[in-house]
């Protein structure tokens, strides 16, 4: 995959890869998605960076990636598991 998504491409991933999988926003299918997701963040709604800083962390750590921005590992901390 390179670094743009076609319509056609971001229509066939699950939603477990989508930072905001109810929106299908900030896909991150590979290292490079997570990068841009990480890169993106500040333009996420302020009531869902919560949500999308804690999805972007899980993605890193499945690809190995160290998330050092303390904006996202301080929104990642606030989010807490909808019931």
């Amino acid at each position: 995959m390179n670094d743009r998504l076609s319509y056609k491409e971001k229509k066939s991933l699950p939603d477990n890869v989508f930072g905001l999988p109810e929106r299908r926003e900030y896909p991150m299918p590979d290292a490079a998605h997570v990068h841009a997701a990480e890169a993106y963040f500040r333009y996420c709604p302020d009531e869902l960076k919560p949500k999308l800083a804690a999805a972007i962390l899980q993605r890193a750590q499945e690809f190995g990636i160290d998330i050092e921005s303390p904006t996202i590992l301080q929104y990642a901390g606030k989010y807490t598991t909808p019931r």
